[in-house]
C-alpha cells in the first residue's frame, strides 16, 4: 500500500504513548487497541496523527481542513459519553467528504440499536432469541407465561456493560430485580431474551460489497464455579486475573458439527447486509447442543487490538495484523459514500 496521511480518531483519554515502556499492564489494557493500530500504521511507513475527541468536533474539523488526511482511521466507540453517538461523528466525516475506516452511519445506528436490529433480523428470517423490551421509566410488568431462564441486558450498551451472572434469571423475582438494575445502573432500556444454552461462537467479516468471512472463533469458559452460567460477563471478557484463574480462553472453534462452519459464514453475510454494515464487523452466535444456531448480536467496528479475537481469527486465515489494517484502510478508501456519487 502506498504511503498515506492517516488521522486516527480516539477517545480523549485513550491517546496512546509512543512506547509501552514504563507503563503497567492495567494501564496498557486501556489503550491497547489504539497503541497497536497507531504503532503498526507508523511502522508500515504511513504519516500518522492521533486526535482525541470528547464532546467537540471543532479540532477534528480544523485538523482535516488544514492537514487534509487521505483517510481517517476511526477508533471511536462513543462521543460525549454516549456509545451510540459515534455514528454522528462518522456522519460528520461524511458531511466533510472525508474517507474513513469502519462502518457507515446507518450500519452503526442499526447495529447499536439491539431491538431494531433484532426486528430486522427477524424480518429476514435470521434466527435470534425471542425478546421483549422493558423501557426505562415505566412500571415493570412481567409476562405471566414467561419461560425461564431469561437473559437481561442493556438495549444499547456494549462491551458486556451490566452483564453478570445475575443477568440469567430463573424466576419472576430475579427477573424484575435485574430489569430494574439495568434501568438504574446503565440508564437504558432493558432487553430480555430467552437464554440459549450452548457454545459461544464469534465470526469476523471484512468488506463493503464483496465480503470475506473469517474462521469461527469460540470462547471457552474453562472452569467456572459450579452453578455459574457460561456467559460473557464483563469479568469474563475483561478481567485478566479472572480469566487466568478459571482458564477462560478464546480460539479457533473446534469440532463443529458438519455444515455449521458454512452455516455460520452464510448467516454472517446475511446479517452484515441486512444491517447495512461496511468495513469490518463481528457476529456473536450461540450454538445449541442440537445444532441450532442463534445470532446474539452484530458488532460493528469490533476491538482491533493485535491479540484480540478479530485479529487472531484473521491471522488464522493467513491475514497478518499489518495486512488486516491495510485491508481496513482500503475498504475505507473504497467505500461508496453518498457524497461520492456527486463527484462521478
Amino acid at each position: 500500500m502506498r504511503r498515506l496521511r492517516i488521522l486516527v480518531t480516539v477517545h480523549e483519554s485513550l491517546i496512546p504513548p509512543d512506547t509501552l515502556a514504563g507503563h503497567e499492564q492495567r494501564e496498557i489494557d486501556e489503550w491497547r487497541t489504539e497503541y497497536d493500530v497507531v504503532s503498526h500504521l507508523k511502522q508500515s511507513g504511513h504519516d500518522v496523527r492521533c486526535i482525541g475527541l470528547l464532546d467537540s468536533l471543532t479540532e477534528l474539523r480544523t485538523t482535516i481542513q488544514e492537514w487534509q488526511p487521505q483517510v481517517v482511521f476511526n477508533l471511536l466507540e462513543e462521543f460525549d459519553g454516549i456509545a451510540k453517538h459515534d455514528q454522528h461523528v462518522v456522519a460528520f466525516l461524511e458531511l466533510l467528504r472525508q474517507p474513513y475506516t469502519g462502518c457507515n452511519p446507518r450500519g452503526l445506528m442499526l447495529s447499536r440499536d439491539k431491538v431494531l436490529s433484532k426486528q430486522l433480523l427477524a424480518y429476514h428470517r435470521i434466527p435470534t432469541p425471542q425478546f421483549a423490551l422493558f423501557p426505562r421509566g415505566k412500571r415493570v410488568r412481567l409476562p405471566p407465561k414467561a419461560r425461564y431462564p431469561l437473559f437481561v441486558k442493556s438495549a444499547t450498551d456494549d462491551a458486556s456493560l451490566g452483564i453478570a451472572q445475575a443477568s440469567v434469571c430463573s424466576d419472576p423475582a430475579s427477573l424484575k430485580e435485574r430489569i430494574e438494575f439495568v434501568h438504574e445502573q446503565t440508564e437504558s432500556d432493558a432487553l430480555v431474551e430467552e437464554y440459549i444454552e450452548g457454545r459461544e461462537i464469534y465470526v469476523g467479516v471484512l468488506g463493503n460489497d464483496r465480503l470475506t468471512t473469517l474462521p469461527a472463533w469460540e470462547m471457552s469458559f474453562g472452569s467456572l464455579p459450579e452453578g455459574q452460567a457460561p456467559i460473557a460477563t464483563r469479568k469474563v471478557k475483561w478481567d485478566r486475573r479472572y480469566q487466568v484463574r478459571h482458564g477462560i480462553t478464546t480460539g479457533a472453534a473446534q469440532a463443529l458439527p458438519d455444515g455449521v462452519q458454512e452455516q455460520l459464514a452464510r448467516l454472517t453475510r446475511r446479517i452484515y447486509r441486512a444491517l447495512h454494515l461496511t468495513g469490518y464487523a463481528r457476529m456473536d452466535f450461540r450454538l445449541r447442543a442440537d445444532g441450532a444456531v442463534f445470532v446474539l448480536e452484530a458488532n460493528a467496528n469490533p476491538n482491533l487490538a493485535e491479540e484480540e479475537d478479530l485479529a487472531r481469527s484473521a491471522r488464522a486465515a493467513g491475514i497478518d495484523y499489518d495486512e488486516l489494517l491495510a485491508r481496513i484502510l482500503s475498504l475505507g478508501l473504497g467505500y461508496r459514500a453518498a457524497w461520492r456519487a456527486s463527484e462521478d
